[in-house]
């Protein structure tokens, strides 16, 4: 296992580069987030260890990162003080731009994955999501319908202009940017949802990952009953992430300190559990260039500790 620390800062998010296999981005806060600044790390995967390439400070905390799909240097954050940042990793400033419009902390980006589209949505504890044109540097379109903190907007990577949010009001909604509407609200739990993910080979798939420690498979076309329930994390799921490769597969990282990767489809879904983290797991990604490659951080107390690690799927 490969890792890399960071004294002082509390990873939130990673993200895989979809242009270098080697690349990772990272972004972190100081003290939880709840108070000092934030850093973008961009990091470099190398046979023995995970080494700092460049990083970058912001003066609020920064919650998660996404990369730019059309150029392998641009990267936004979401920050603590409502604000969304672009970065060029190419530049030494760092900093291209900064888009303002939420009243509170983002705490979720996106950048659209389908082709003629070049969009960032976001989410935001002012209940709001927002649609962005990161090359004009506006804002496209502020959708409003949740009645809690949206933590989490997942573009679909089959279907243009639209998007899933997962929200603290305890539902699941896919969004369609070009009505400017909710184009269907799903109850899936009872409590929070921290996370929702699209699945890589079915438009109508997706699943959600809440405080209740569950996880829910939906079929977007009949959503009375999800299609797979797995329990198995004994704290709140942070983050649900689809395999890229395997149609049934995904991941989850939890406040219990581990990674759990999941095939939904079998009668005992739970694949493997991963405890190489001392503190809480915020944060995964699968690696689109090696097959079963995931990276996750963790969000300890006093520094950033981001392993590498392989699952060998059965």
């Amino acid at each position: 296992m490969k890792s890399f620390k960071s004294p002082g800062r509390h990873g939130y998010a990673v993200e895989i580069s979809p242009f270098l296999a080697s690349t990772i981005a990272c972004a972190s806060s100081q003290y939880y987030g709840i108070a000092g600044c934030g850093t973008l790390f961009v990091l470099e995967q190398r046979e023995a260890d995970v080494s700092l390439v460049k990083s970058f400070d912001w003066n609020d905390g920064l919650f998660d990162v996404t990369w730019s799909e059309n150029n392998e240097h641009v990267l936004v954050t979401g920050g603590g003080d409502g604000s969304l940042q672009i970065w060029d990793t190419a530049h030494t400033q760092g900093l291209l731009q900064v888009l303002k419009g939420h009243t509170q902390e983002v705490y979720s980006v996106d950048w659209s994955q389908t082709r003629g589209e070049n969009l960032v949505v976001s989410g935001s504890w002012d209940h709001t999501a927002k649609v962005w044109d990161p090359e004009r540097c506006q804002l496209v379109s502020s959708l409003q319908g949740h009645e809690g903190v949206i933590y989490s907007t997942i573009w679909s990577p089959h279907i243009p202009a639209c998007f899933a949010s997962a929200s603290g009001d305890g539902t699941l909604r896919v969004w369609d940017v070009k009505a400017g509407s909710c184009r269907l609200a799903v109850p899936a739990h009872k409590t929070e949802i921290l996370s929702c993910d699209w699945c890589k080979y079915d438009q109508n798939i997706l699943v959600t990952g809440a405080v209740d420690c569950s996880l829910r498979v939906w079929d977007l076309r009949n959503v009375r009953h999800p299609v797979a329930q797995m329990m198995g994390h004994s704290y709140a799921i942070r983050r649900v992430k689809f395999c890229p490769f395997y149609k049934t597969v995904l991941a989850s990282c939890s406040y219990d300190f581990t990674v759990r990767f999941w095939d939904y489809s079998k009668n005992q879904p739970l694949l493997e559990t991963l405890e190489h983290h001392s503190e809480f797991v915020c944060g995964l990604d699968f690696n689109l260039h090696i097959p079963n490659q995931v990276i996750s951080p963790k969000h300890s107390f006093n520094c950033l500790n981001l392993p590498c690690v392989c699952l060998k799927l059965r």
